[in-house]
């Protein structure tokens, strides 16, 4: 064997496969390792940069696709090509040479292990044009234990090759849709008056429609009043709450129902039953990335697409095991290592309990239902104090999340005494439920987390046979509507296609459905449809925009709005990274779809009719003189601010945020009048820390002024 190419997903993992060997020499493009038992005749590290290739667009393949008309669709190339991404010429052109090396005898593609690294590796090895042998790369982790034993035992490339044929079709066929349908919709509804532009997707589009539907659900919602029966019970040793079974739209019912029985407001009543059971609550399953983002939403409100560029940035830090993982199961490997490491666990979260060996409890441990990999668990490394310290408080929030998770499934099941009453008033009978924590158990890991703090009905001792005073009234309620979604049940939303995202326990029972995109995907198609403006995110409640419920009310009653459809879609995709499925088949049929959309969608929109005014950009509102030219005036225009007097050749702009900071029209004001602004607080630096600072305006751009105290 010659010498060995090794290609990383990106620069930070290239990093940290070379510090597991021994480094002859780090250039601007490559790392190369001294040889080695792994690697004999050395090997030398390259990276891609993510997608260092993409699709061509429609007018690489003929002239007369680059323009948007409705004559021209559909777009359907003959063979589908590859292009490097402009501005990455550099970095190919390094792996194309390294690839291309003779000494170099054998490729490892070393990328994220799953389908989009296998896309990425595959892409970019085709249009190098070199022809060796492939080997894959298959951890979980970036710790230096973890790759050496994987160098160790690389992969042959025939599931990896299966992997890139799936991920291919899958972006083969979001670019048949996006092409052809956005301009389709696009053209058909700018006849009707709309400004702008549409943005159609295989995944986005009817994840939009599930989040229009529920908004549907919640503005067509007819309250309705309900009444029932409440008793309120003095005993010997307390007071205590109960109602009767009935719940009727009628308040005449229930007054009736009282007549008959003869109950008059004020009573006695008498115990007839008091059992007491012992429940169990199991710890929480391990986290997959989708409860992961669930989870963070709830708790700190965290989007979906930052819990995973956090755990990614924890993984990287070889905190953590990989994150764009749907796996809540981990193998009797990994349970080994955290068992032998839970004193140290338990040590960093101050928590010290005696641990239960779950070992052989499905709920955790599976080896033979893993899947691509394990759930996302901590590693081998436990920080110090001083490596928490540089973590920013976001990190340190979803490590500890992942950490105590982890622990939970060592500790004891949470017990509580579950006490039902059941008090009959003159033949009407009144039940009551409450509940009495016996054993903490895993809870008390989560004992700061508001949410999962159990609200405990205290209960007085009453007896069997026992005569209560009873206070008796009916009770006027009003059914609520559903809620909006929140940005963090999206996940559970697209994963379930809509069906039950409220209620943990029937998710479970939805396994079998595939859902909308896949784990990785899912926080990209949120972010793609907020930047679209298709949806809104306010305090972390999502609502349709104009624009969004326009491209809903287009889209309804095809294919585009079927989240089932798209679920099996994700099925077959599935069927072909598995070898069972037929790429070419899959994208005949969306190009039939395509077809079939083209056909039938002008007719359908006919009587759709749009409200032109609504969709109009803001008017841009004057703020201040410009600095620059000193004849413009500074605005704000979507997402920054800039000169009225652009088109005569001023170019000077302000960003509306920066830093994660939002600049106010007085910080732009100040600015522009007198070139400095007050002390704004909060800006966040590269590494995640905050920090406060005056913005000072020096030839047209801004610099920060630090207060020397």
């Amino acid at each position: 064997m010659g010498k060995i190419a090794i290609l990383a997903e990106k620069p930070s993992q290239a990093r940290a496969y070379a510090d597991a060997f021994k480094i002859k020499q780090k250039e601007k493009v490559f790392i190369e390792l001294e040889p080695c038992s792994t690697f004999p005749n050395g090997a030398v590290i390259t990276w891609a940069v993510g997608h260092l290739v993409e699709l061509k667009e429609p007018k690489e393949y003929q002239k007369e696709w680059e323009k948007w008309s409705l004559g021209s669709l559909p777009i359907i190339p003959q063979k589908f090509e590859d292009k490097v991404v402009s501005k990455m010429y550099t970095q190919f052109n390094a792996v194309k040479k390294i690839f291309s090396d003779p000494q170099v005898t054998m490729i490892y593609n070393c990328c994220d292990s799953e389908r989009e690294g296998s896309n990425i590796f595959y892409s970019l090895l085709k249009m190098t044009k070199v022809n060796k042998p492939v080997k894959r790369l298959w951890i979980n982790s970036l710790e230096v234990e973890e790759i050496r034993k994987g160098f160790n035992n690389m992969q042959s490339n025939e599931r990896d090759l299966l992997m890139y044929q799936e991920a291919k079709t899958r972006q083969i066929s979001d670019w048949l849709v996006g092409m052809n349908c956005s301009r389709l919709y696009t053209l058909l509804l700018q006849k009707k008056g709309f400004k702008g532009s549409i943005s159609i997707g295989r995944v986005q589009s009817p994840t939009v429609y599930l989040i229009y539907k529920r908004q549907q659900e919640i503005e067509h919602f007819k309250p309705e009043n309900f009444y029932e029966i409440e008793g309120i019970f003095k005993a010997q040793n307390g007071v205590y709450k109960g109602k009767a079974k009935l719940k009727t739209k009628e308040r005449a019912e229930a007054v009736q129902l009282l007549q008959q029985h003869g109950v008059e407001p004020m009573d006695t009543g008498l115990i007839t039953s008091v059992t007491n059971k012992t429940k169990r609550i199991a710890p929480p399953k391990l986290h997959a990335l989708s409860t992961l983002q669930a989870a963070a939403n709830k708790r700190w409100k965290y989007s979906p697409s930052h819990v995973l560029k956090l755990t990614q940035s924890l993984y990287e830090k070889k905190l953590v095991s990989y994150p764009r993982t749907d796996s809540q199961l981990i193998t009797h490997n990994e349970f080994a290592y955290l068992n032998e490491s839970l004193a140290k666990y338990q040590q960093l979260v101050g928590k010290s309990f005696n641990a239960i060996n779950r070992g052989n409890n499905k709920r955790f441990v599976d080896s033979a239902n893993v899947g691509e990999h394990y759930a996302i668990i901590p590693t081998k490394k436990v920080p110090t104090e001083k490596s928490l310290q540089s973590m920013n408080a976001d990190e340190r929030n979803i490590y500890f999340e992942i950490v105590n998770t982890t622990l939970a499934m060592f500790h004891q099941d949470y017990e509580y005494d579950e006490k039902t009453i059941l008090t009959n008033v003159k033949n009407i009978e009144f039940k009551t439920v409450g509940k009495t924590e016996l054993v903490k158990g895993w809870k008390e890991l989560f004992s700061s987390e508001k949410e999962l703090k159990e609200r405990e009905d205290s209960l007085p001792v009453v007896s069997q046979d026992e005569m209560v005073q009873s206070k008796i009234s009916i009770l006027e309620g009003t059914t609520t509507p559903p809620k909006p979604y929140t940005e963090g049940q999206l996940i559970t939303m697209m994963k379930t296609c809509g069906k039950s995202v409220e209620d943990e326990e029937e998710i479970e029972m939805l396994k079998s459905i595939e859902g909308i995109g896949t784990e990785a995907t899912r926080s990209g198609i949120i972010e793609t449809i907020k930047k679209h403006g298709f949806i809104e995110v306010r305090k972390n409640i999502v609502s349709i925009t104009p624009k969004g419920a326009l491209l809903c009310r287009s889209i309804e009653g095809t294919l585009l709005s079927s989240p089932s459809m798209t679920a099996k879609w994700e099925i077959y995709l599935n069927k072909i990274g598995r070898g069972e499925g037929s790429a070419k088949h899959f994208i005949e049929n969306i190009g039939k779809f395509v077809n079939q959309l083209i056909s039938e969608v002008p007719n359908q929109l006919e009587s759709l009719t749009i409200e032109a005014e609504q969709f109009k950009p803001a008017a841009v509102r004057d703020i201040v003189t410009c600095p620059t030219c000193k004849v413009g005036k500074i605005g704000l225009r979507k997402s920054f601010y800039g000169c009225s007097n652009y088109k005569n050749g001023c170019k000077q702009t302000f960003p509306g945020r920066l830093l994660g900071k939002k600049l106010t029209e007085k910080n732009i004001n100040d600015l522009c009048k007198i070139g400095k602004t007050a002390v704004v607080k909060g800006f966040k630096s590269k590494n995640g820390k905050q920090f406060n600072a005056s913005l000072r305006l020096v030839e047209g751009k801004i610099e920060f002024e630090f207060n020397e105290k």
